[in-house]
């Protein structure tokens, strides 16, 4: 475990405000930073930027180090073996529920939810669930439809992690605000965190991890992804946009999309995934409206200079709205199983849908982690403290 740490100060000093870098004029995009028109001129800028396999990994390759500078996450923190508290465990129809704590920087706790099938010993495909900017203590990870989703991978045959993210669920209730100069780097590091655990588990096949979340948990999942090699499959929510940059300092708070050494959007950090398989699923209510016609084509040009088209989809559903609904569900439980090689057999409706009647809708206060009978760690840190990031170490996953 990490060593005890006082509670420290919170530095006054803005999201936006100078990161460790040797870019020395940091500038950010944020929220809806240009018109959609500019979104497809900046994609064709950058597709004129490389014709062929060697010279897109090069691109993606420079972004991906970009990313991490900008969030303050180069060179990478200390991640020494993780020690979870993983307690209270729930068994449901053919999944289980259990909590869980680790300790990602010093002082701080990152709690979650692990489903896991009850059926088998393994080892399963492993799947990361984010959520996104549902408020209240019945949001984040708690809400109705990432309960379900993970309930229904578990039941499939994976292990499932849905987890909280900064001012949200059992931080929430601690104190904590999504509000922090250091809000987008934990954020990041939190995820790479959770995959650590993750693919640690004795229970998990570490080649095979998937990544998928809604909204701001949609940007969590093209992030990590981007970074992060161990994800092999990646399924973003209404979030990948060309010309919407993130509305939360916790998806675009810090420098990654521009500086001195590259220029990049959300729409081509999300094709950093290729060759791995990815499928974008897209709304016409939101700032997803063009997927079909805009952001798509640029990931399938990628994945087409890579000799594997067939790895990108896209589900784009013009008649709904911003959630990770039923419908966005369905798509996402097909592809995910068909990438990471889960049997589907006998977990669909004669119709040839995937069944979700079976889950159990746990009630917020019986997903807290941390309570009056399970008090928070004697070294937590005061909510909204400033913190260190244990000692770095060079290069990324």
């Amino acid at each position: 475990m990490w060593p005890i740490c006082s509670a420290l100060l919170m530095v006054a000093v803005s999201c936006s405000g100078p990161v460790v870098s040797d870019d020395p004029t940091p500038r950010l995009r944020q929220g809806g930073h240009q018109s959609e028109a500019d979104g497809r001129k900046q994609l064709a800028g950058y597709a004129a930027t490389f014709d062929n396999a060697d010279e897109w990994k090069q691109r993606a390759a420079n972004i991906r180090k970009q990313i991490l500078r900008g969030a303050g996450l180069d060179p990478l923190p200390a991640r020494p073996v993780i020690e979870p508290i993983i307690h209270d465990r729930r068994l449901y129809d053919g999944y289980s529920v259990e909590s869980i704590a680790i300790e990602t920087v010093p002082g701080f706790f990152l709690t979650g939810s692990i489903y896991r099938p009850t059926e088998g010993d393994g080892p399963f495909p492993g799947i990361l669930s984010p959520h996104g900017h549902s408020r209240g203590v019945d949001g984040g990870r708690k809400r109705n439809q990432n309960q379900i989703r993970s309930a229904v991978l578990a039941r499939m045959g994976a292990v499932v992690i849905g987890y909280d993210m900064v001012g949200f669920g059992d931080s929430l209730l601690a104190g904590w605000k999504h509000e922090h100069p250091k809000l987008m780097p934990l954020q990041t590091f939190n995820s790479i965190r959770m995959l650590d655990y993750l693919v640690s588990r004795a229970d998990v096949d570490a080649d095979q991890i998937a990544i998928t979340g809604s909204s701001g948990g949609g940007t969590q999942s093209f992030l990590l992804t981007a970074i992060d090699q161990r994800v092999k499959v990646s399924v973003p929510v209404v979030m990948v946009s060309a010309h919407f940059f993130g509305g939360c300092d916790c998806e675009s708070g810090h420098p990654i999309h521009v500086s001195d050494h590259h220029d990049t959007n959300n729409a081509e950090i999300a094709a950093l995934a290729a060759p791995r398989p990815m499928m974008l699923i897209s709304c016409g209510d939101d700032w997803t409206k063009n997927t079909d016609k805009v952001e798509f084509p640029y990931a399938q040009r990628i994945y087409r200079l890579l000799g594997v088209e067939e790895n990108v989809e896209n589900l784009h559903l013009a008649a709904e709205k911003h959630d990770y609904g039923a419908s966005k569900r369905q798509g996402a439980y097909g592809f995910i199983a068909k990438h990471l090689g889960i049997d589907t057999e006998g977990h669909k409706n004669s119709d040839g849908s995937f069944d979700e009647s079976f889950v159990t809708l746990e009630s917020w206060q019986r997903m807290r982690v941390f309570d009056e009978k399970r008090p928070w760690p004697a070294q937590a840190m005061t909510p909204n403290s400033d913190f260190t990031f244990p000692g770095a170490k060079s290069g990324s996953n």
